[in-house]
């Protein structure tokens, strides 16, 4: 039998039959397959904020723009989950339709990177291709064919059409997007993940959180836009900007947020802000029942390999802002950096560069969500807490090391961990944030003997620098904790130390009751050598009052004070801490009038402290001996007490001691009528001040120097010291 297909009708001409047959003819018309070129999501509602970061996506595709290299075909949108990624790919797709540069139309695609079963690269290819119009039975079975097809079908769309902009939205790795880049320069991919994709040769775009004012502007916007009258975002300014910190300026946590209050009318933002003030619970609150950040979350960290979640585990343990290489090697119990660890997890976004090539930081709500894995498993919550034994561990070795550098005098024993001065307070500002952060571990029993070890040897550190908040927030962590476990003894030190760090930030009426309080603890317990100490500080805030008060019944206080301290130092045979008590008693001298006495307390003190090769103490004898023979109007000999002193400081790099002798060197001049050299003096003081962290004496020393000749209305400054 033979037959034919001709047109729209079977030809049997020439056939053979041998017994009756049924022939049955269907009928097919193929019209065009339907497109997709028009598939771009609406805009996000409320879009707030981003206005650089679409100025730059909108530049790397405008067609018009000087000749650029190639890469600008891809341009690659990645930052945390929650960030608003597709929000931003979205509106800028918009932007770029409403130009006119994408007459071609617009192909979107969710690769659904992150989910249990993500779109294959095959897929994706087999779906772009039906949405511009390709008959399913026309597409390829194998990968390579279809991308040749894509790519073909592209460029014959640019030829008829224009270009065509292809969103892929959530991918997961390179290989995903890879066969989906256009043959044809014209069109451009637009591609958004959790990871960064350098493989691409793409425009990179990392997006951080909002700003705060871009925060506080989402919230507002979201709010009205469920209700325009609904005020409560700007009747409450400073409670909105807490709860956008709260949120960590990240769009989705703040949307949660706004719905939370959206849902709850009555409800006022700062009652919001106490329920996400507790930062184990802040991810179970921002939930609206729809969207979670912890669900976000939870998506990136399923699919890291066991070595990647174990480190982002501990990061968030890890105490301060920031960490450097050093301490993430510390908290991983590793041999060496885990280096290619943290550049994977930076890639992914879940963990930041900090502040400074070699440090790590975790975005508050990724610290929170680590923080919530590791409390709810006992394994990951015993790993935890040996990590962070072993940073506190290793920051008492560091920071006793930078200290004894601090401290070491001339003909001591080299300390072996610094080589000098400039070295130990460069690590310690490197750390400072972690090292006070770690001091407040002290609260807990684990850790409260290594944290008040800590503590211990940071005061030098922090006085030097005048972080005097830090050094409170020190001292109370501390006390507290030596209160807490009734360890008198240490809760003498702790308020002791206290009442430094008070009477450095100007608190002196509560530095004078921290003192007192500690001064009776050792009392109580008969500990002499403490008692002197705290009655020779608290003769330092009292002779500061009277200063401040005029008040001279207050500096025979701080007299009677030294003198009870200097009696306790000679029975314990303590010459140190003895001829600190000798010069601290000559400022009181000198600040209650008695100038002659002063001059003859300080040469005293200036003798000992050579006797015992102090040469830092003698430095400072120096300095006030120079005030007590200013006061007497022996001028010539009080410029060369403030050379002597000033040779000490400059030494041992104390940039604000420096900067308090030059400031009393150029009040000599002054008052001797040398302006020149008086506004010398003022501006090398400004630039010491400057060294030390204190801008407010700087600018006050460069205003003496502006005003130099017509006026001395400035203050001496003595160097007390504190035991």
């Amino acid at each position: 039998m033979t037959n034919g297909y001709d047109g729209d009708h079977l030809d049997f001409r020439g056939g053979e039959f041998t017994g009756p047959f049924t022939a049955k003819a269907e009928y097919h018309e193929h019209g065009p397959a339907p497109t997709a070129l028009d598939a771009l999501p609406a805009k996000a509602v409320g879009f707030t904020g981003r206005d650089g970061e679409l100025r730059a996506l909108l530049d790397a595709f405008d067609p018009s723009a000087p000749e650029r290299p190639a890469a600008v075909l891809v341009a690659a949108v990645s930052g945390l989950g929650g960030i608003g990624k597709t929000a931003l790919a979205v509106e800028a797709a918009h932007e770029a339709c409403g130009r006119g540069w994408f007459t071609g139309g617009v192909l979107f695609m969710d690769l659904h990177g992150y989910d249990d079963d993500p779109v294959t690269a095959d897929q994706a290819l087999e779906a772009l291709l039906r949405a511009l119009g390709t008959a399913p039975e026309h597409i390829p079975a194998t990968a390579d064919e279809r991308a040749a097809l894509y790519r073909s079908t592209l460029a014959k769309r640019a030829r008829e059409r224009g270009a065509v902009l292809i969103l892929a939205d959530n991918a997961s790795s390179p290989e995903q997007v890879r066969s989906l880049l256009p043959g044809d320069t014209r069109h451009r991919l637009l591609v958004t993940s959790r990871n960064k994709l350098p493989q691409l040769g793409a425009r990179l775009l990392p997006l951080n959180e909002l700003t705060p004012q871009e925060a506080y502007a989402l919230l507002d916007h979201a709010l009205r836009i469920a209700d325009p009258s609904d005020s409560r975002v700007a009747d409450g300014a400073e409670a909105a900007a807490e709860l956008a910190s709260r949120c960590g300026h990240l769009p989705l946590a703040l949307q949660v947020a706004a719905a939370l209050l959206v849902l709850d009318r009555d409800k006022p933002v700062a009652e919001l802000v106490a329920e996400l003030t507790e930062f184990r619970d802040r991810l179970t609150h921002l939930d609206d029942g729809e969207r979670s950040v912890r669900a976000a979350f939870d998506l990136s960290y399923r699919r890291l390999p066991p070595e990647q979640a174990r480190l982002l585990r501990l990061l968030s343990l890890a105490p301060g802002p920031d960490v450097s290489t050093e301490v993430v090697t510390v908290l991983a119990e590793a041999d060496a950096p885990p280096t290619r660890a943290l550049d994977a997890l930076t890639r992914t976004h879940l963990v930041e560069r900090g502040n400074g090539r070699g440090r790590w930081r975790l975005h508050d709500l990724v610290r929170a969500y680590g923080v919530g894995v590791v409390a709810g498993d006992a394994g990951f919550g015993e790993e935890g807490e040996a990590a962070r034994e072993r940073v506190l561990e290793f920051y008492c070795r560091w920071a006793y090391a930078a200290d004894d550098r601090l401290r070491w005098l001339p003909g001591k024993a080299e300390p072996e961990r610094f080589t000098d001065r400039a070295q130990a307070l460069g690590w310690l500002d490197g750390e400072r944030a972690g090292l006070v952060a770690a001091v407040q571990w002290a609260g807990e029993e684990r850790y409260a003997d290594t944290a008040v070890r800590l503590a211990e040897c940071l005061g030098r550190y922090l006085e030097r620098r005048r972080h005097f908040d830090d050094w409170i927030t020190v001292g109370r962590a501390v006390q507290q904790a030596a209160r807490h476990a009734g360890d008198h003894f240490a809760e003498a030190d702790a308020w002791n130390n206290l009442g430094l760090a008070l009477q450095g930030a100007g608190w002196v009426e509560q530095a004078i009751d921290a003192h007192t309080r500690a001064r009776d603890l050792y009392q109580n317990f008969e500990d002499r050598q403490g008692e002197a100490r705290a009655w020779n500080n608290l003769g330092n805030a009292l002779l500061d009052v009277g200063r401040a008060e005029l008040d001279a019944g207050r500096a025979e206080e701080a007299i009677a004070a030294h003198t009870r301290a200097r009696d306790l130092y000679q029975n314990l045979w303590d010459r140190f801490r003895e001829a600190d008590a000798w010069n601290n008693l000559g400022v009181a001298l000198q600040g209650a009038g008695w100038v002659e006495e002063a001059i003859d307390t300080l040469t005293g003190a200036r003798d000992l402290y050579q006797a015992v090769g102090d040469r830092y103490g003698e430095g400072g004898a120096w300095n006030n001996l120079g005030l007590a023979l200013r006061e007497a109007g022996r001028m010539t000999e009080a410029i060369e007490a403030y050379g002597k002193a000033l040779e000490t400081h400059r030494d041992f790099e104390d940039w604000y001691r420096t900067g308090q002798t030059l400031h009393n060197l150029a009040l000599v001049h002054e008052a001797t009528r040398d302006p020149a050299q008086a506004r010398t003096y003022w501006l090398q003081a400004a630039d010491a001040y400057t060294r030390s962290n204190d801008p407010a004496a700087a600018t006050r020393a460069r205003k003496a120097a502006d005003r130099s000749g017509t006026t001395a209305a400035s203050t001496p400054h003595s160097t007390p010291f504190t035991p």
